[in-house]
C-alpha cells in the first residue's frame, strides 16, 4: 500500500509506476483504492463509473479497468457534500457528516471488491488517500491504515520534498500513528526531489534513526506525461503559451480535465486553464470542459464576464469546443425540472441550437462511432473514427427555433457543430490516433505557423511509452529488492 503525508504527495503516480514494474517483471497486477474523491471519472466496458486514477494504474499494469479497483467514488457537488457512487452506480448525494456516519456500512463492499482482485491477480498495489495522520478522520477509517489492517498490507509512506518540510512530514506522520499502524510502515520514500540527492544523506540517516523505518528511495521530480488525479494538478496553473494556444475555462466544478492531456504530445502546443476573461485573449481555441454542476458553473461563467468574451471570440472566428457539461452550456438553455442541481433553468451561451434537460438518471457508457460531416475549421475530422465515454445527467435536444444548419458532429446524437462551434458528450474525444493532430494542424494553418511535429500516435500508445519511462525512473531510484522483500514477508 502506498500512503502519503498529504494530498498530492505523489501516491497515484508512484502506485502506477509500481504497477508497471511488477507487470514488466511478469506478475499479474491490479491497482486498488477503496474510496476516491475526484471529479475525473471513467466509464468501464460495463457502463460502471470509477476514478480515472485507478484507470491510469490499470493501464500501467496492463489490465482492463474494473470497477472493483475503486468500489467507492465520491464526486464533490459543493463544499459540504458529494455524489456517492458505489460499485459504479450513484446512490445519490450525501452531506459529508452523513457520509462519515454511513461509510462503515461500506466495509463489506470494500472487502468484496478486494477479494475479487485477489482471485485474479498476484500483486495488488493499493493507494491511500490524503494522510493516515488525519487524527480527526481516523475513526472508522476505510482508506488508509484502517484499510491496510483490513487487508493486511505493508505500507510505503511518501513525503513531498518539493513542498518543503519533508522530514517533518514523514516523522510527524509516524509519530501520530498508533504503534500497530507504525509497524505496518516498512519503507519511506522522499518524492519530487530536485538537485543532488547526496545532499540528503545526513538527513536520511537522522530520519531513519528517529523514525525507525528505512528510506527505500529518493525519487526525483519527474516530467512524466501521465494524467493527474485532481484539482491540485500542476497542469491547472501552467501559463506557457505555445505557437498554438488552447485555453480551457477552469470551471469551479471542472471534471475530466484529462480530456486535454493528449495535446501534450505536441511540443509547440500549450494548454492553459483560465478563470478570467483576460486569460482568453490570444487563444487559438477555447474549450468549455466537463462540469459536475452545469448550472452553477454556467452562472459563474456569466458572473466572471467569461461568457461575453467567449461569444466575442467565437464571432471573430476562434473555434469553441464544449465537452459534456461544456456542451450543455453552449446551447440555448439548461433546465432542471427534477431538482438534480437544485432546480430552475438558465440561459446558455446560445452558440449551438440545442437545449438540455437535466434528469436524475445518469448515463455512463463507452462510445465507439465516428465524426460526422464536421463543419468549420475542423472539417478534416469528417468520417474519422471516434471513441471515448459518456458520463452525464441530462439529455440534449435540437432547438427548433434556431438555425437548421447545425450538423451532427459525433454519431449517435452525441454532439453537434455549427460553423466553428463544436459540442459533444464524449470524453476522451481527442485521444484516438490522428484526431488531436487534425485539430492542432488546423489551428496552426489558420494562424499561419508551422509546427515542429509531435507524437501523432494515439494517446494510449503515447501513454504506454510514458509508463515505461516512469518504471525506468523508479527502478533507478527505489530499492526494489527491499520492496520485493516486503511483499514476500507479507505473503507468508
Amino acid at each position: 500500500m502506498v500512503q502519503g503525508t498529504m494530498s498530492n504527495a505523489g501516491k497515484s503516480l508512484l502506485a502506477a509506476g509500481l504497477c508497471r514494474i511488477f507487470r514488466q517483471d511478469g506478475y499479474r497486477v491490479a491497482p486498488f483504492k477503496s474510496q476516491n474523491m475526484a471529479l475525473n471519472s471513467f466509464a468501464t466496458k460495463e457502463g460502471l463509473e470509477m476514478s480515472r486514477a485507478q484507470v491510469v494504474q490499470a493501464e500501467a499494469a496492463g489490465t482492463d479497468p474494473l470497477v472493483c479497483m475503486n468500489p467507492i467514488l465520491l464526486k464533490p457537488t459543493d463544499d459540504q457534500g458529494s455524489q456517492v457512487i458505489i460499485n459504479g452506480r450513484s446512490i445519490g448525494n450525501m452531506k459529508a457528516r452523513d457520509y462519515f456516519k454511513f461509510k462503515t456500512e461500506l466495509i463489506p463492499v470494500i472487502k468484496d471488491a478486494f477479494r475479487k482482485l485477489e482471485d485474479q491477480f498476484d500483486i495488488i498495489v493499493i493507494e491511500g488517500a490524503g494522510s493516515p495522520a488525519e487524527i480527526n478522520l481516523k475513526e472508522n477509517d476505510i482508506v488508509n491504515m484502517g484499510l491496510a489492517e483490513m487487508v493486511d498490507a505493508p505500507v510505503l509512506l511518501v513525503g513531498d520534498i518539493d513542498r518543503g518540510g519533508v522530514f517533518a512530514q514523514l516523522l510527524g506522520t509516524l509519530m501520530l500513528l498508533e504503534d500497530d499502524e507504525k509497524e505496518r510502515v516498512k519503507g519511506l520514500i522522499i518524492n519530487k526531489f530536485r538537485g543532488d540527492a547526496s545532499l540528503l544523506d545526513s538527513g536520511i540517516v537522522m530520519l531513519e534513526e528517529k523514525g525507525g523505518v528505512p528510506v527505500v528511495g529518493t525519487v526525483p521530480y519527474m516530467d512524466i506525461k501521465v494524467e493527474d488525479e485532481d484539482s491540485l494538478s500542476d497542469r491547472l496553473s501552467a501559463n506557457r503559451r505555445g505557437l498554438v494556444d488552447i485555453a480551457v475555462v477552469r470551471l469551479p466544478k471542472i471534471s475530466n480535465f484529462t480530456d486535454f492531456d493528449v495535446f501534450e504530445q505536441f511540443p509547440d502546443v500549450s494548454v492553459r486553464y483560465v478563470s478570467e476573461p483576460a486569460g482568453l485573449m490570444g487563444a487559438d481555441m477555447v474549450v468549455l470542459p466537463g462540469s459536475k454542476s452545469t448550472i452553477a458553473d454556467l452562472t459563474w461563467l456569466r458572473e466572471k464576464g467569461l461568457e461575453k468574451e467567449i461569444v466575442s471570440l467565437s464571432r471573430s472566428g476562434v473555434p469553441v469546443f464544449g465537452i459534456c457539461g461544456g456542451y450543455q452550456m453552449l446551447g440555448v438553455e439548461v433546465s432542471d425540472p427534477e431538482g438534480v442541481e437544485g432546480g430552475g433553468k438558465v440561459e446558455g451561451l446560445g452558440l449551438l441550437p440545442v437545449s438540455t434537460v437535466l434528469t436524475g438518471s445518469k448515463k455512463t457508457e463507452q462510445f465507439k462511432g465516428r465524426f460526422c460531416d464536421a463543419d468549420g475549421l475542423f472539417a478534416g475530422l469528417s468520417g474519422m473514427e471516434a471513441e471515448g465515454y459518456e458520463i452525464h445527467m441530462g439529455q440534449t435536444f435540437p432547438e427548433g427555433c434556431m438555425s437548421q444548419s447545425a450538423l451532427d458532429f459525433t454519431s449517435d446524437d452525441t454532439g453537434v457543430c455549427e460553423g466553428n462551434i463544436y459540442g459533444t458528450y464524449i470524453h476522451g474525444i481527442f485521444d484516438r490516433e490522428g484526431v488531436a493532430a487534425v485539430v492542432v494542424n488546423a489551428l496552426a494553418e489558420k494562424k499561419g505557423v508551422a509546427l515542429s511535429g509531435g507524437d501523432t500516435s494515439g494517446h494510449r500508445e503515447f501513454k504506454e511509452k510514458e509508463y515505461d519511462r516512469l518504471a525506468a525512473m523508479l527502478r533507478e531510484n527505489l530499492d526494489m529488492d527491499r520492496i520485493y522483500s516486503m511483499l514476500r514477508e507479507a505473503a507468508f
